[in-house]
């Protein structure tokens, strides 16, 4: 992605949570239930706010990490995050670039 600036994307999310203990792309140990996503190109860390379509709840997120690895997935939520916008399994979701997360 040459500028995150104006990204805004509706799409597919999922939620991850086994790969407790690993490590994210920043190095870091992913928590599942912290609050965090994995994106396959915005700059890390990010910060985004996530909307679930079908409820309208969201959330303000810092992605750390790169992912999701499934066809047809724009964002992979923590199950942590996921929760809190009433996502089990798939949801649409809106997902806004609101700038560096540093």
């Amino acid at each position: 992605m040459t500028s995150p600036e104006g990204y805004s994307e509706i799409g597919m999310a999922s939620w991850y949570g086994h790969e407790s203990g690993s490590k994210t792309s920043m190095g870091t140990y992913f928590r599942p239930e912290g609050i965090s996503a994995a994106h396959k190109t915005l700059p890390l860390p990010s910060k985004v706010r996530v909307t679930n379509l079908h409820n309208g709840r969201s959330i303000v997120l810092v992605v750390n990490d790169r992912g999701p690895f499934k066809p047809n997935r724009i964002i992979d939520l923590s199950h942590g995050a996921a929760r809190k916008i009433g996502v089990n399994g798939l949801a649409k979701v809106k997902v806004v670039y609101l700038g560096r997360a540093d």
